[in-house]
């Protein structure tokens, strides 16, 4: 069940644009130079061969004239590093901008982080240059700099007197500098309680004050850019009559242009200026109605009213999907082929490709398309590299790629992040009483006695799962851990605060109130005031996987004496038969190696603190985490025959990639985890790294490996926790193959 939106936004949505919306228009309506006059249209000409970028100042303490500089080049934004910048850089782009000249320039990302791309990287300007373009720098794209080092600059406010915009992109084409704050979808009255709001008066917000737009030059790819950039994959038509009449019924005001778009714009400030309204008074457009624009959402944002339908329906087999993201809409990507499961290279991704995926999988257009593994990186194949689409294929699959990715690494594994839907999730959860935004006390709005109150969320059988909901439903990234008692943050709770108990989710729902859980009948048996539950969330998350291959490369049979297996027979490490063995039997053991990565964007680290570590007497250690692993014998119904585990007795950096530095070391009692980067090698000649095989009959079995089996710590991504093979025991001799990770088509 969808929650209702707050009623501040029912009536629109609106979404912030860059206050400088560069925006092309043609020379003809503008131009104050008459077409003989050669010598004032030769000075807006650029060298042949200069790199065809456009500018624009943003950040959150952004002015009009001030802000974190970005630059648009081959398709997407990207930032510039501080390294080398100066003040004569500074005055090229504060001019290129129309402002006289520039005041400063800040280095070190005072105008927070930019995203995506670093563009430029050692610019030099001598101050002569006519764009930034034309500065000495290491290449576009070239870059050893992080969005810590994103450069920023103030301009003078005074405007160059009669500038005029030369746009960078038809470097023939004059454009004005066109100030738009916000772009909304208005709908009417009596669709303003349905979430999403697909349908509604598109108005802009110019000057403060919010204008309609005539309809009379407007298109279908019009329509397409508007839908992608609040998260919805189409368009359709309405009901034009019931909108005509309204109009004429409503008080206009019009905005002075038209707009022009190809469909493949991330969002309106993309698209080119159509020509100049002609307008009566400024309150008709001679020829039209005001623009209206009517979405359809996926399928998971299908409007609230919709919902309950039973119609039965074949869901189809994916060949895209988005892994290790932590919001809705955001992830890696990731190809079926074959049956198998693969990753994309980055070489050539764009905003096109990725908003293909979006629209694909049910979202908008792309907000971002991510490189350099940015998201995390995957296993397996790397199926697609070079990627190239034209922006209206149904699926990533029917873009032109090259399919040798020979030199592609899952260093390269290409991502996205897309628009998606407002739907009021976070008006519905709250965190209260923690240190920071990312922590706190679950707070839930709900009814109660006829009234919507905020209350607790009872944290019997809370843990992970629910709290990874918790912080995706609120945009603040992964859950880092799920607190079953918040007595000691402020707040004065009580036990009758209790408005939802019995949560449970597969960690796979957009919101808490999608989870299974009690509904109106509570039960709380601990009481919700000492245990009501606690989340804190983290920007980024580990991500473990098991190198499959070394499992299937080590796997032997050992037959081995009972007396020397008591301290494993102490950590339950054999099956249950091992209780009445002599300690003269022997036990047959499976035996084989597992090397844990991890491939997350943060450290893996357990959950327990080190205080709260089990020492194990008899083998002379701690444990850090009870079970770390299970190891489990299947028939071929997937019934188990054997089972094993492994405790995290030796949690650590056994070795590293190129370049990455271990940090964690068991010796010497010291801290347990694994590096981003790293691995840990569990050996097969260690204590319990094995399966107990004495009671198993000869046959044909499944092998099943779970890294993390009860979630204790939190990863960005848990598909890839399990792995499967099969296995054949002859009595004498075992054969593992087809060694793979996660499902399989």
């Amino acid at each position: 069940i969808y929650p209702s939106i707050n009623p501040s936004i029912q009536s629109s949505l609106s979404l912030s644009l860059s206050l400088s919306l560069s925006l092309s228009l043609s020379q003809t309506e503008i131009s104050p130079c008459s077409p003989q006059d050669k010598s004032a249209q030769s000075d807006t000409e650029l060298p042949p061969g200069t790199p065809i970028i456009q500018l624009r100042l943003a950040g959150d303490k952004r002015k009009h004239y001030e802000g974190r500089v970005e630059v648009y080049y081959n398709g997407e934004w990207g930032t510039v590093c501080d390294d080398d910048f100066s003040i004569h850089a500074a005055n090229i782009l504060c001019r290129e901008l129309g402002y006289v000249e520039a005041v400063s320039w800040s280095p070190s990302s005072k105008y927070g982080k930019g995203e995506g791309r670093i563009w430029l990287d050692n610019v030099h300007c001598s101050g002569r240059e006519r764009t930034l373009a034309q500065c000495k720098s290491n290449g576009f794209g070239v870059s050893d700099c992080k969005h810590s080092e994103d450069v920023g600059v103030v301009c003078n406010q005074r405007r160059i007197p009669g500038f005029k915009f030369i746009s960078s992109f038809t470097n023939s084409v004059e454009s004005l500098n066109v100030q738009i704050e916000e772009v909304r979808i208005r709908a009417i009255y009596s669709q303003r309680k349905r979430v999403p709001i697909t349908e509604g008066y598109l108005e802009v917000k110019d000057g403060g004050k919010w204008r309609q737009i005539c309809d009379e030059e407007w298109t279908e790819m019009n329509n397409r850019v508007i839908c992608g950039m609040y998260g919805f994959p189409g368009e359709k038509g309405y009901n034009t009559k019931v909108y005509k009449l309204l109009a004429k019924r409503r008080k206009k005001n019009y905005w002075d242009f038209g707009v022009n778009c190809t469909g493949n714009e991330a969002s309106l400030h993309g698209c080119k200026l159509g020509h100049k309204v002609e307008l009566k008074g400024n309150a008709t457009c001679e020829k039209g109605m005001p623009v209206v624009v009517s979405c359809v959402p996926g399928r998971a944002f299908a409007p609230s009213y919709t919902q309950g339908f039973s119609k039965a329906y074949r869901v189809e087999q994916p060949l895209v999907r988005l892994r290790g993201g932590a919001n809705t809409g955001d992830g890696r990507v990731e190809v079926l082929k074959n049956g198998e499961w693969g990753t994309v290279c980055d070489d050539s991704w764009n905003l096109k490709a990725a908003s293909v995926v979006c629209r694909e999988l049910g979202f908008g257009s792309a907000k971002e398309a991510l490189a350099g593994g940015r998201l995390g990186q995957g296993m397996g194949p790397v199926h697609m590299n070079e990627v190239e689409c034209s922006g209206f294929e149904k699926s990533l699959t029917e873009c032109y790629f090259n399919r040798d990715a020979l030199g592609c690494s899952h260093e390269e594994d290409a991502a996205v992040r897309c628009n998606v839907p407002a739907m009021g999730f976070q008006n519905k959860l709250r965190l209260s009483g923690g240190r920071n935004p990312f922590e706190g006390r679950v707070e839930v709005l709900a009814e109660k006695n006829d009234s919507l109150v905020w209350g607790t969320v009872c944290s019997d059988s809370w843990g992970t799962m629910e709290a990874t909901v918790v912080c995706r439903q609120l945009g603040l990234g992964f859950a880092s851990n799920a607190f079953q008692e918040t007595w000691y943050w402020p707040g004065d709770v009580r036990a009758d605060d209790v408005v939802m108990s019995g949560v449970r989710c597969s960690g796979t729902e957009m919101t808490l109130a999608q989870c299974l859980h009690h509904g109106k009948h509570l039960h709380c048996p601990r009481g919700g005031g000492r245990f009501a539950a606690g989340v804190s969330c983290s920007e980024s998350a580990p991500d473990l996987v098991l190198n499959a291959q070394v499992v299937e490369h080590t796997t032997y049979l050992e037959d081995r004496p009972m007396y020397i297996l008591q301290c494993a027979n102490e950590e339950h490490c054999l099956s249950s038969s091992a209780a009445t063995a002599t300690p003269s039997s022997y036990r047959r053991l499976m035996r084989f190696s597992s090397q844990i990565h991890n491939n997350g964007q943060s450290d893996f680290r357990p959950r327990a603190a080190h205080n709260s570590w089990v020492w194990h007497d008899c083998h002379r250690h701690y444990h850090s985490m009870e079970v770390f692993t299970h190891y489990d014998l299947l028939s071929l119904n997937g019934t188990k025959v054997a089972e094993g585990h492994k405790a995290s007795f030796c949690l650590e950096d056994t070795q590293c990639e190129e370049g990455t530095e271990k940090r964690y070391e068991c010796a010497n009692f010291g801290q347990q985890g694994i590096t981003v980067g790293c691995w840990d090698t569990y050996r097969h000649d260690i204590d319990c790294q094995w399966i107990d095989v004495t009671d198993v009959v000869p046959g044909d079995y499944i092998f099943q490996v779970v890294i993390n089996p009860n979630y204790e710590v939190a990863e960005s991504d848990y598909t890839n926790n399990i792995m499967k093979c099969r296995c054949r025991y002859d009595g004498h001799r075992i054969w593992t193959y087809n060694c793979h990770i996660g499902e399989r088509r």
